[in-house]
């Protein structure tokens, strides 16, 4: 294991949220994570990407959401009872992005130790864009790919969201009784 590595392992020692994409199972910073909402209509912003699913108000907050099934290039599937937005927080570019990620189950909170935790492998010549995964935990019997939610994203798509998330922050107040 190079420093860099271990650096990366040490760093993603913790707890964490897990869910579920098809078969695979993932794992989020529970600090990062803010709320598990049922899941409930998404209204689509014209001319985004097709993994930006769109927004959904939350007790008056324009929250974007994210399909990371159609993210990381897996087919769509329709909803089921267990299909969840995770609410999620993080910083990027100096902002704060809150956004919803659709997952098909949420599972456990999970302790990962340090030694517990691999860097991600290789695939041999194959260069593949793994810098969103902070490294693969082992629970059990199962192996859990760690997220960075941060780097989910490009530092582009993290902006367009943190400026659709921020379109409640722009509204007015609500109209008050007139001042006699």
């Amino acid at each position: 294991m190079s420093k860099d590595d271990a650096a990366r392992s040490s760093t993603a020692a913790g707890k964490y949220m897990t869910f579920k994409l098809a078969n695979e199972e993932y794992g989020l910073e529970i600090l990062k994570v803010r709320e598990i909402i049922r899941l409930m209509e998404i209204t689509r912003v014209p001319r985004t990407e097709e993994h930006i699913r769109g927004v959904i108000n939350l007790r008056g907050k324009v929250i974007p959401v994210v399909d990371l099934r159609l993210k990381f290039g897996m087919e769509r599937t329709g909803a089921t009872d267990q299909t969840v937005i995770i609410v999620v927080q993080y910083s990027a570019g100096g902002r704060e992005v809150t956004m919803g990620i659709l997952v098909d189950e949420v599972l456990e909170v999970l302790s990962i130790a340090e030694e517990s935790i691999e860097a991600t492998p290789s695939f041999g010549s194959n260069v593949i864009d793994a810098d969103f995964i902070l490294g693969v935990g082992k629970a059990e019997k199962r192996v859990v790919f760690l997220l960075d939610i941060g780097k989910v994203l490009t530092n582009g798509e993290s902006e367009s969201l943190a400026q659709m998330g921020g379109a409640s922050a722009q509204q007015a107040p609500a109209p008050g009784p007139a001042p006699s």
